[in-house]
């Protein structure tokens, strides 16, 4: 039995590394996604029927329940909602780490000596460690995407020197878990520590402002990984092991891309953030009058352009407007306008959230463009238009050092010849800066739900 569990793990995993090669390009990412299926489906199965599994009843209890939970949720949220689904789900994995680094060391029929004792003791402490912080982490970047909790960084005076000081505390917590002489000191040891990451884990993220939460989602999906792993070691699992690796490994270099298309060292990312405060409301003042401009005067625009580029934003998820949006793509391109999607590595709220949106639209792939790909053609551009979006389109990141978000690589969609910049309000992004794009000779605000406002655009049409 054991190597028929062998073989199906092999495959399963061979099944998870095709998937993410497939998901790593919009073409393939269909088929990417059902060979993760069925490579998970195939190790459940695998495990179910191995050896080590008893006490099957509870077990399909559990499994019915979470399957039916997970189905409701997966039905019910929308897409908007995905970076927070996202978020707590990385939470769950992270919590299983630590019930599962307890359940292994608390394990009567667990029978470790000398070496191997020591190497059990540090997977479970490590397991615990990195379980513990991703899932207050990622309740914490739950609490923020939805709202709950400010997207405003927390900054605390000294409080490198706090993460340093509970970081070398574990360390010391860690050689007195690993000296302890009982199972009650080496438990009291453990706690302790769970509760010191716990704070780490949501302290970290609580200083992360708002502007770098698509790099936060990316990271927490690797702490998960390495939770998931550490989890794998302690079980002896070697498929938890494998896919844990793969989690953290991709979830850890895409964090690092993501953090060079920001122009943002990753350590400074995580340890800090930026994004801390925002223009005044005098200071918005001073920057001049906005341009008003209706859907009709915008039709006219559109109807007379040869080059369009569209940038969508987390603005356009919330008002539902990628199907208008897809509409109104195609009717321009009926009429020979060349039109094309600029898409910046963190629009939306998590990576890939506009590809997703617009796939799901069914915008061809081939006119959906990452930042550097198009952002040189903005000069021969007749009409930007800005769906949404608000701090990947802000100038003052390349022309305020000043700004907290200076230094960020940005669209420059007010190099076009006209810029049409759809939103509810004159409100700030999710990072909290105020916008001079609004206020320049070139830009036109059409204000109002975006959904009603490409709808009233393609009736003009």
């Amino acid at each position: 039995m054991s190597g028929i569990v062998s073989a199906a793990y092999i495959a399963a995993s061979i099944l998870f590394i095709l998937s993410l090669g497939g998901l790593s390009h919009q073409e393939t990412a269909r088929r990417g996604n059902l060979y993760g299926i069925i490579g998970m489906a195939i190790a459940i199965l695998a495990t179910i029927f191995s050896d080590k599994v008893s006490g099957y009843a509870v077990l399909i209890i559990m499994m019915l329940i979470g399957g039916t939970l997970g189905t409701i949720v997966a039905r019910r949220v929308e897409m908007t909602e995905m970076p927070e689904l996202v978020a707590i789900l990385h939470s769950f994995v992270g919590l299983a780490a630590v019930l599962v680094g307890f359940a292994s060391y608390l394990d009567p029929n667990a029978h470790y000596e000398g070496v191997e004792k020591t190497i059990h003791e540090v997977e479970i402490y490590l397991g615990i460690f990195i379980g513990a912080v991703t899932f207050t982490g990622s309740v914490v970047a739950f609490g923020k995407l939805k709202g709950l909790i400010s997207s405003k960084p927390l900054m605390l005076p000294a409080r490198h020197w706090i993460n340093l000081a509970i970081v070398l505390v574990c360390v010391w917590l860690g050689k007195v878990f690993l000296g302890a002489d009982s199972t009650a000191g080496g438990f009291f040891a453990l706690f302790v520590m769970t509760l010191l990451a716990f704070v780490f884990g949501a302290h970290l993220v609580m200083a992360i402002g708002g502007a770098d939460m698509p790099v936060v989602i990316s990271m927490l999906n690797s702490y998960s990984g390495w939770a998931a792993a550490a989890t794998g070691f302690m079980l002896s699992n070697d498929l938890l092991i494998v896919t844990g690796a793969l989690v953290g490994s991709s979830g850890a270099i895409l964090s690092y891309i993501m953090c060079r298309a920001m122009n943002r060292k990753f350590l400074s990312v995580i340890s800090g953030g930026f994004g801390t405060t925002a223009s005044s409301d005098a200071e918005a003042a001073e920057q001049g009058e906005v341009t008003q401009i209706l859907a009709e005067e915008t039709a006219e625009l559109l109807k007379d352009a040869k080059e369009v580029i569209i940038v969508p934003g987390y603005g356009m998820a919330v008002a539902h407007a990628q199907h208008p949006v897809s509409e109104l793509t195609q009717k321009l391109r009926a009429n020979g306008t060349n039109v094309r999607f600029a898409i910046h590595p963190v629009a939306g709220r998590m990576p890939g959230h506009m590809n997703v949106l617009l796939a799901e639209a069914r915008v061809p792939y081939d006119i959906v463009l990452e930042m550097d790909e198009v952002n040189d053609d903005f000069p021969e551009t007749d009409v930007a238009i800005v769906i949404g979006a608000n701090d990947i389109v802000n100038p003052s990141a390349l022309e305020n050092p000043n700004s907290p978000i200076a230094g960020m690589p940005v669209l420059e969609v007010w190099k076009a010849k006209i810029c049409i910049v759809s939103k509810r309000s004159m409100a700030t992004g999710y990072a909290g800066v105020e916008n001079p794009l609004f206020f320049k000779e070139n830009t036109r605000m059409l204000f109002g739900d975006a959904k009603d406002s490409v709808e009233t655009v393609l009736k003009s049409l």
